[in-house]
């Protein structure tokens, strides 16, 4: 069996609108998924055909048996008969074993592809994309949506098969046996049909809203775990214990009335199958008394009125699930069909490989000159240019400062740097070349960047600062820790590299974090640094220690620095000064002082504002 994902396009920003052609309930679309796994799927099929088959044929054995030896009080032929009939049902047994194990596969192998296509398919996209949808909304695609589809395809089909070829079998033999009889048995599909339709849409919308419902108690729930911190220190426990009262109390209505639906539903139906028994026995005994037909035959059509009802019903609500499966199809194809608002042309990734498989061999050396040349841009989801004919010229080891007030869009030109967008008009030239004529993951690779927010996988330390050199040996890591100032971190801890950070890294303080993703981006040795705002979330002294050694590290390399404390910066090389997504000031910190411009107007507050809350500490003492 195939074990590799099924390939898609790479794609990435816009999310592709749902198919509106899709044809057989939108399983076309799942074709690939199952072309990988075709002999499991034939398996399936054919084991059901065959159980569908020995289920139709188990009550001719039983007519056999009354005709042959209870009416004729007889026991010759019996062991043949015992004998075939009981390597029969082992037959069938172990067949339907192998059928149901298929299906189990065929299940599993279809949610591991699609998910692992869906995730794959996600690291490829643009920051565009993530910013215009959240994360809960990824989550159900990747998710719930796979999780829904995969069972789907493999027991629906499972179930209509078997159900299509007894109906189909049961009805034929019946009207070989007596067609006015069989009619009688016959005459209540349609009744169970229609009540199957009319209740599975009931069903389906009612299903739908408990789902819902239950998004919401989840969210709640999630929301009381997350913030119990920010409740308790607001004392709000009485509105969230409302809140998740009312939804609650919601779901319980929902949840009754769609009990109360499939209660009556089966009721229902299970008073049609009574129906159509009254009517075998009614007619059947009839024309037995005149003796059209014998026993055996009579007890054949009671089997089958018993049981030709349940198939009928089953066969209805598994093409139902299989209609209502389009809309997760349709969501899913939607991501893994989106069109990336930045990605590698045929020819780089031929050259440099993609995300997935690079080519590293091929990769040039990055020097660190960075041009902006007549860049425009707007991002995907705005409607304002943020820059229009922008130039700008950072030789090897500049050192750029971007500052602004909270808001101003500071980030957008590490934004383009990083090429986390393309230019909307112009180019980007790194070491002179166009960005685009060479790979991401090669820009990415040689590209150090520190997140105002510190971020850490669930692991160990040591793993969490190999994603920045997977190969890196054991003095690497201590030399990284150490440039940062961060090895007393190491030292108090009792495992060291290998203690475990917890999700998001929340056994470490914000500080602590954001010291060991400083050192994870040195460890990579980049040629050019970004440092988002990264001192924001450090304290004071703290700050100290590290700006010393930033300094150091940034000698000779170039590097984009957005600044929190305008402090920080004075001896940048070149200051860029943002005002509402535009920027509107540039020059050194001695020239934008000169200015007495925007730079000067935050320059002065914030030095007011340090000086005061410094005032205020000494006088608190």
């Amino acid at each position: 069996m195939a074990d590799n994902a099924v390939e898609t396009k790479n794609n990435g920003g816009k999310s592709a609108a749902p198919n509106k052609k899709l044809r057989f309930f939108g399983l076309g679309k799942l074709r690939p998924y199952v072309r990988n796994y075709k002999g499991v799927f034939v398996l399936m099929i054919v084991a059901n055909l065959f159980v569908g088959v020995c289920n139709t044929i188990v009550p001719l054995f039983q007519r056999y048996a009354i005709d042959n030896f209870i009416l004729e009080g007889t026991l010759d032929g019996m062991p043949i008969f015992a004998v075939v009939y009981v390597v029969m049902i082992a037959a069938m047994g172990i067949v339907d074993f192998f059928g149901t194990y298929s299906c189990s596969r065929l299940e599993m192998f279809l949610l591991r592809d699609m998910r692992r296509t869906a995730f794959n398919h996600l690291q490829t996209l643009s920051v565009s994309y993530f910013n215009q949808n959240s994360v809960g909304k990824l989550h159900s695609r990747v998710m719930s949506d796979t999780s829904v589809i995969s069972s789907t395809v493999a027991w629906d089909v499972y179930q209509v098969s078997w159900s299509l070829t007894y109906a189909i079998g049961a009805s034929t033999v019946m009207f070989v046996l007596n067609p006015i009889l069989a009619c009688c048995v016959l005459v209540v599909v349609p009744i169970v049909v229609l009540v199957s339709l009319y209740f599975q849409r009931k069903l389906t919308k009612l299903h739908r809203e408990v789902r819902e419902i239950n998004s919401e108690i989840t969210g709640g729930f999630n929301e009381g775990i997350t913030g119990a911190q920010t409740s308790k220190t607001l004392a709000v426990e009485n509105r969230l214990d409302a809140d998740f009262r009312k939804h609650t109390d919601k779901m319980k209505k929902r949840s009754q009335r769609l009990g109360h639906h499939r209660a009556l539903f089966f009721s229902i139906i299970a008073f049609t199958a009574s129906i159509a028994l009254a009517l075998v026995l009614w007619y059947g005994g009839v024309i037995t008394q005149s003796g059209l037909i014998m026993i055996g035959t009579l007890s054949v059509f009671m089997t089958y009125a018993q049981g030709i009802v349940d198939p009928i019903q089953w066969g209805v609500e598994c093409l139902a699930d299989l209609i209502s499966i389009k809309v997760n199809i349709e969501r899913f194809t939607a991501l893994t069909e989106t069109v990336s608002d930045v990605k590698d042309s045929p020819e780089v990734i031929e050259k440099y490989g993609d995300a997935f498989n690079q080519k590293r061999e091929n990769w040039e050396p990055l020097g660190g000159d960075v041009e902006f040349e007549n860049v425009t841009f707007k991002y995907p989801d705005g409607d304002e240019y943020i820059l229009e004919n922008f130039n700008l010229k950072v030789p090897q080891g500049t050192n750029v400062a971007i500052v602004g007030e909270t808001g101003a869009g500071k980030s957008t030109l590490v934004n383009l740097v990083c090429r986390f967008f393309e230019p909307t008009e112009g180019r980007i030239l790194i070491d002179g070349r166009d960005v685009r004529e060479r790979s991401v993951s090669w820009l990415h690779t040689n590209i150090g960047y520190v997140l105002q927010t510190p971020h850490l996988f669930s692991g160990t330390i040591r793993e969490n600062l190999l994603y920045g050199k997977e190969d890196a040996t054991d003095e690497e890591l201590d030399a990284a820790v150490k440039s940062v100032n961060a090895e007393g971190i190491i030292a108090r801890l009792e495992k060291g590299y290998d203690t475990v950070v917890g999700e998001g890294g929340n056994s470490l303080s914000t500080g602590e974090k954001q010291l060991l993703s400083f050192a994870r981006a040195i460890l990579v040795d980049p040629a050019i640094f970004v440092l988002d705002e990264a001192t924001s979330s450090i304290d004071t002294l703290t700050e100290k220690l590290i700006q010393d050694a930033i300094e150091k590290l940034m000698e000779g390399r170039t590097s984009f620095v957005i600044a929190h404390r305008l402090s920080t910066i004075r001896s940048a090389d070149i200051i860029l000064v943002v005002d509402d997504g535009k920027i509107v000031e540039r020059g050194t910190h001695e020239e934008l002082l000169a200015k007495r411009g925007l730079y000067y107007n935050l320059y002065v507050k914030q030095f007011r504002e340090e000086s005061y809350s410094n005032e205020f500490s000494d006088n608190s003492r």
